[in-house]
């Protein structure tokens, strides 16, 4: 059995490694005005999988667009495709909370790393002193991605957000001191 999960475990480490985009075809950058509808469209289709975001569908895609701060927003783009977003909310006390979407086509390809460093870079560049987040606990590949970057485990709010399916779900919530 173990030889079966080490096989399929080479053989998505093998796809995800085909699929890997040059650092250098992902632009990240500051998101504009044209970029809230892109974004709001990401948002939606994270919102869909049930499983990333505490968002669920539906979800009124034009309000969304049309509410998003474009302050401390980043967008990652190949061409002019945008694959997803980052937004820093700034606190009056001074740390950021951070929110990401990556459509799941573009996930293990780089694209959140990049989202990443933009976000720290701007937080450190704005004076920040800390970052926040918080992730659900199954999703092992998004943590793993805060860790890299130096996001610590800092507490797990159980039961903390109810689903429309009633279920409640904990949250981890992780930091990065700046």
């Amino acid at each position: 059995m173990f030889a079966n999960v080490l096989r399929r475990g080479r053989a998505k480490l093998r796809a995800c490694e085909d699929l890997h985009v040059p650092e250098a075809a992902v632009q990240v950058r500051p998101a504009r005005d044209e970029d809230r509808l892109p974004m709001a469209d990401v948002f939606a289709a994270v919102a869909e999988e049930r499983d990333g975001i505490a968002t669920e569908p539906p979800v009124d895609v034009e309000a969304r667009a049309a509410s998003w701060t474009l302050d401390g927003t980043f967008v990652a783009l190949v061409g002019t495709e945008i694959l997803g977003s980052v937004h820093v909310d700034v606190s009056r006390h001074g740390f950021g909370e951070i929110g990401m979407a990556v459509s799941r086509e573009w996930r293990g390809r780089g694209v959140g790393s990049a989202l990443m460093v933009a976000a720290i870079e701007w937080a450190r560049e704005h004076g920040l002193h800390k970052l926040s987040l918080s992730v659900w606990p199954h999703n092992a590949a998004a943590i793993a991605l805060y860790r890299k970057y130096g996001f610590v485990e800092e507490g797990r709010r159980l039961k903390q957000i109810r689903r429309q399916t009633g279920e409640l779900w904990d949250v981890v919530d992780m930091g990065l001191l700046l």
